[in-house]
């Protein structure tokens, strides 16, 4: 017992030495004479909503206070959100160009782009919880339903061009089923079963006047903030000059119809090695190909200063 309160006892006697030489070296470094300097405030502001906006073509009616203050959500996390926005600004310039085109030549409204960015967040190799894979986060079963390949060797699913295209057939044939395009986003989320028995029982088409689950109810608006702050990103805080963006990879083709024996030891005979072939080409799924049914695939491969001519 007495040992315990010697402890304690010291314990005190070195906290208040402790406390005791705070105070004094506090007060020796700022004396009374000498004004202490004050905190430094951050300020943080709200995020300014457009005065009207349109997505996918369609009208957003911001004159309705619940959709004003649902996109104010979207923006205030998205702009807040630094580190992810800036890597989108920088990410942008590399893939958006391989997309843009497929969308346009299949008639698709060109926002949808940033549907693919909300989904996969820039990661061609993204992975769901649920399974959802790419770009565009298709499941095995829509993906081979809409022609990609999916199997322990190849999975276009990982593919940017043919899974954007798949994408396309998908909501081309949503917008036939809708008629229109804000509602073919929140199917893409929630499917379209689950958005056309919402239409049946609240008896309403229109996406704005629609009460949807939690994730899908701020999907298309999450899709429509990431439009407004990377259209405008000073508006909102930010500022990538575009010698930090990252540039589109420069690559060459080839196509293979023959089995591949070893990408690594293929890799080298084109000048490259596996890494930057597997990033490249992250629908590859194996170090090497079985084909045996002689299917012809066309590869990306880096060409010459691929990893020096950054800018």
């Amino acid at each position: 017992m007495k040992k315990i309160i010697s402890r304690l006892l010291l314990s005190l006697v070195l906290l208040a030495l402790l406390v005791g030489g705070y105070h004094f070296l506090e007060s020796s470094t700022y004396p009374e004479s000498t004004p202490r300097p004050p905190h430094e405030v951050v300020l943080h502001s709200p995020v300014k909503l457009p005065d009207s906006l349109t997505f996918v073509g369609e009208r957003v009616p911001l004159e309705y206070f619940d959709v004003r203050e649902s996109l104010d959500r979207e923006l205030l996390v998205n702009s807040y959100f630094h580190s992810q926005t800036i890597r989108f600004l920088k990410m942008a310039p590399r893939f958006f160009p391989i997309i843009e085109p497929i969308l346009l030549a299949d008639t698709i409204p060109a926002d949808f782009k940033y549907l693919a960015l909300a989904e996969s967040g820039f990661d061609p190799r993204a992975v769901s919880p649920a399974g959802a894979v790419g770009f565009w986060q298709f499941l095995k079963g829509t993906a081979t339903d809409y022609g990609l390949e999916v199997n322990g060797e190849v999975d276009e699913r990982y593919h940017i061009e043919r899974s954007t295209r798949a994408a396309c057939q998908y909501l081309k044939e949503s917008y036939r089923k809708f008629g229109s395009w804000t509602l073919v986003a929140a199917s893409y989320n929630a499917g379209r079963a689950a958005v056309d028995k919402q239409i049946g029982r609240q008896h309403e088409s229109n996406y704005f006047d629609l009460l949807l689950g939690e994730e899908t109810g701020r999907y298309v608006f999450r899709i429509m903030a990431l439009k407004l702050i990377m259209e405008n990103p000073e508006t909102y805080g930010f500022r990538v000059a575009d010698s930090e963006k990252y540039p589109a990879w420069d690559v060459r083709t080839i196509d293979i119809n023959t089995p591949v024996k070893d990408f690594a030891e293929f890799a080298k005979a084109h000048g490259t090695n596996y890494k930057l072939l597997k990033m490249l080409n992250p629908w590859l799924r194996e170090p090497y190909l079985t084909n045996a049914k002689g299917k012809t695939y066309t590869l990306k491969i880096p060409a010459e200063g691929f990893r020096t001519n950054t800018n």
